[in-house]
């Protein structure tokens, strides 16, 4: 009898969450924390994953990314009406988001067998098993636009889907598809609300069109737990007049201090090896210095973590065999290796490493900025101050904003995380700080000040 009640027992309590337990706001509204620990949003685009790749190659992905210190993955459900697995299994009945395609008792296998959604929950599983969370965005905006998704299948098709995974403790909602906030917004509030209500363990936010930031429309939703800002492809010189261009910092700034407060996190910036402005094809590509400073300024600036993006995986491309969207030109599986994705782990690290629910940005510290890409962002923490240079230009520092008598200084490298020291002197008044190497533009270094007596620990970086 004991052991009957002890099998019914572990078969009624819910399932253990693994490496991805469900994420909560911080007590003071502007982090993310797993489980009650801090935690770090380092998040990739892999929107097409679920059309384009099969289960060998998710594998391939998800192992990879989790290598690379990734652990959100931000994955498009519906990008048209008539949206299917690699398999071939479409996701709706005849395109209608209103009768989503099931097919109860397939083998799970057989490949031939499972549905879409089948599918998807394999994936949830497996990106589990990597320590991953998959923010998924339920519809792409168009099928918004062209009234697929309505009054009336809008609390059809979300209610699916927060019954069925919102007992996955790896989920995340981007609610929202590269769409203009205002329009429509009825719409979009229909389908926030109604996975908020039925599935208000996990988190929602909205992920809306390039240069906007979910913020404008819907800060004050109750179903939008953290706001996130597309700042777009576009250089300052495709702005023209434009007070933000490249500076996707001004939004996170803009966000940290509205009320009431909720986390921000820059949920598209340029991706590393698309041509600038997306369209023209002849363009420059961003590079991995690109994406490092939008990755550094966002979070500096006050971001909850940041997501990276590069070309050829975000649209899981094969030469020959997709059409190649923004000038894709390699295989989804060589590009992975990209750089800038190599790179985004020593972010993570750095920040891991100090204590990160108490960290505020802090742009006093810079006695003499300057703009654009001369711009230094500059962020504290308890015995601990942060600043990023893109160009490695000179500045000045304010010293005695952290704790110490004594403060030691050192160059962090976004590149490869290694430390050059710099000295320990008296924290107070102003020090000049001359990054190593030639001013210009990529030759970009954090400085890492902290109070002698603080006896941080090393900075952890996962091997490659």
């Amino acid at each position: 009898m004991t052991l009957l009640l002890g099998l019914l027992a572990a078969l009624a309590a819910p399932a253990d969450p693994g490496p991805t337990p469900p994420l909560t706001v911080s007590a003071n509204g502007h982090y993310l924390e797993a489980n009650g620990k801090p935690f770090f949003w380092m998040g990739d685009t892999g929107w097409l994953l679920l059309s384009r790749l099969d289960r060998d190659e998710t594998e391939i992905y998800l192992a990879t990314r989790a290598r690379q210190g990734f652990n959100v993955v931000q994955v498009m459900l519906l990008h048209t009406p008539q949206m299917a697995s690699r398999y071939g299994a479409p996701a709706l009945i005849d395109g209608d988001p209103g009768r989503p395609r099931v097919t109860p008792g397939a083998d799970p296998k057989r490949a031939g067998e499972y549905d879409y959604w089948d599918h998807l929950d394999w994936v949830l599983t497996r990106a589990q098993a990597h320590g991953i969370y998959l923010a998924l965005v339920p519809a792409w905006g168009s099928l918004v636009e062209d009234k697929q998704i309505n009054a009336k299948t809008a609390p059809i098709y979300a209610k699916f889907l927060a019954e069925r995974y919102r007992d996955h403790p790896n989920v995340i909602w981007l609610n929202g598809g590269d769409t203009r906030a205002e329009v429509n917004a009825d719409v979009w509030e229909t389908i926030g609300a109604t996975i908020k209500r039925i599935d208000p363990k996990h988190l929602v936010t909205f992920h809306p069109i390039g240069r906007t930031d979910s913020s404008w429309q819907y800060h004050e939703a109750p179903w939008l737990d953290f706001n996130m800002v597309q700042s777009g492809h576009r250089s300052y010189a495709q702005d023209g007049p434009s007070v933000r261009g490249e500076d996707n910092w001004r939004y996170i700034a803009e966000d940290w201090i509205k009320l009431p407060t909720k986390p921000v996190i820059d949920g598209e910036p340029s991706y590393e090896n698309v041509v600038q402005g997306l369209h023209d094809l002849d363009a420059p590509r961003w590079g991995a210095a690109d994406v490092r400073r939008y990755a550094w300024w966002a979070v500096l600036a006050g971001a909850f973590g940041h997501t990276y993006g590069e070309n050829n995986v975000m649209q899981m491309f094969v030469p020959g065999k997709y059409k190649a969207s923004f000038a894709a030109d390699q295989r989804w599986d060589a590009a992975i290796e990209a750089p800038g994705a190599n790179q985004m782990r020593h972010l993570r690290a750095l920040i891991e490493s100090r204590p990160m629910l108490a960290r505020v940005p802090d742009q006093s510290l810079i006695a003499d900025n300057g703009v654009r890409y001369d711009r230094v962002l500059a962020s504290r923490g308890p015995g601990y101050a942060i600043a990023y240079s893109y160009t490695g230009r000179p500045f000045t520092m304010r010293l005695g904003a952290i704790s110490g008598r004594q403060v030691q200084a050192r160059w962090y490298s976004p590149r490869d995380g290694s430390l050059t020291p710099v000295g320990t002197f008296a924290n107070r008044g102003t020090r000049r700080f001359d990054p190593p190497g030639e001013t210009r533009p990529g030759n970009d270094w954090v400085l890492l000040v902290e109070d002698v007596a603080a006896r941080f620990p090393a900075i952890a970086v996962r091997a490659r």
